[in-house]
């Protein structure tokens, strides 16, 4: 137990600096940007001058040189204030980005789920029958899945679901007549809206993290221990699901780790074509704008996510394999093998 929370203990402190140089770094790029809030406030506007954008500059403190704005804006996030927007819509940062987390959050989850519950059975069964007919079949699946762009994919299913067929809603998040329908018909108005876009969600993620998984299984399943355990004539669903799984599950485990961020990021497309108000479509239009407190604060929050996501990859490698608790390390798919050994 002492080994582990100093480990922990280390790995928070390395979380802390990562963070701040991630923050240091983000500060510095978004500011390259050509254009700055003031320049999208006045520009359209005859009636705002040079000394408009002055008093501007100063409500928001770009006048400033930008280490001391950095150090204050800091300041803010210490005591967890992001500040307020610089846009149109001056409020705080964080009420715009609460509003909007549950769908991205929700809808991300839900396309998470059916990946982990489509892509462990395919990648463990193309493992199993390799070089048959299901494994080629997932092959062309993949590689389809791969190859196609999620924006085509969408518009492909919004001219055929949406247009032809007519079976759902092309864009939005509820219908006009939302607020007049019985609570299980709101209910199944937005999962109608919200059916294509989890889809492709899935479905781009389905691709990689079968494939992962087959490529994982099939290193495990070459294993010492694996042939020991067959040679002692144990049930092939024995071997497969409770000596070979668990080992080729560690890759895995930190691919998901790292597709925390993905909540934030691989939303923004989609959103977009969907006209869904998530937090995509909101750092898309913080960008635009050049907001820069609310792109800092999307850009936190995917940090967070990423520290978070690496956080809860080591804490269910300790659980898939006890030698990472015991020992502090980081085992793999051949030391796994290995540990896999005497239960064979």
């Amino acid at each position: 137990m002492a080994a582990t929370l100093r480990r922990m203990a280390r790995k928070l402190a390395w979380m802390l600096f990562v963070f701040w140089g991630i923050t240091v770094i983000s500060f510095w790029v978004i500011h390259l940007a050509p254009g700055s809030p003031t320049d999208m406030q006045t520009t359209m506007n005859p009636l705002a001058g040079a000394e408009t954008r002055k008093r501007l500059e100063s409500l928001y403190g770009l006048d400033k040189p930008l280490h001391v704005q950095y150090v204050q804006w800091l300041g803010r996030l210490a005591r967890l204030d992001f500040g307020n927007s610089m846009s149109s819509d001056p409020r705080p940062v964080w009420d715009k980005i609460k509003e909007r987390l549950p769908l991205t959050v929700g809808m991300n989850v839900a396309s998470l789920v059916l990946t982990l519950l489509c892509a462990i059975p395919i990648g463990v069964a193309s493992a199993h029958w390799q070089g048959r007919l299901f494994d080629r079949a997932m092959t062309v699946l993949v590689f389809i899945g791969f190859a196609m762009p999620g924006f085509w994919l969408a518009l492909l299913l919004m001219l055929l679901f949406g247009i032809h067929l007519q079976w759902l809603p092309l864009s939005g998040l509820t219908s006009l007549d939302h607020a007049a329908m019985t609570p299980l018909g709101k209910a199944w108005d937005i999962l109608a809206h919200l059916a294509m876009p989890i889809f492709i969600y899935t479905f781009g993620s389905l691709a990689g993290l079968s494939r992962f998984m087959r490529a994982s299984m099939l290193e495990v399943l070459r294993q010492d221990y694996i042939l020991t355990a067959r040679a002692k004539g144990l049930p092939v669903r024995t071997v497969i699901f409770r000596h070979a799984l668990r080992n080729a599950l560690l890759p895995v485990i930190t691919i998901l780790g790292l597709s925390l961020p993905g909540l934030i990021g691989g939303s923004v497309i989609i959103e977009s074509i969907f006209a869904l108000p998530g937090l995509g479509q909101l750092f898309y239009q913080a960008v635009m704008a050049r907001d820069y407190p609310l792109i800092m604060g999307n850009l936190v929050l995917g940090a967070v996510l990423t520290l978070i996501g690496n956080l809860l990859a080591d804490l269910c490698y300790g659980l898939a394999d006890p030698r990472i608790r015991l020992t502090g390390g980081t085992g793999g798919n051949g030391s796994g093998g290995n540990g896999e050994g005497g239960n064979a």
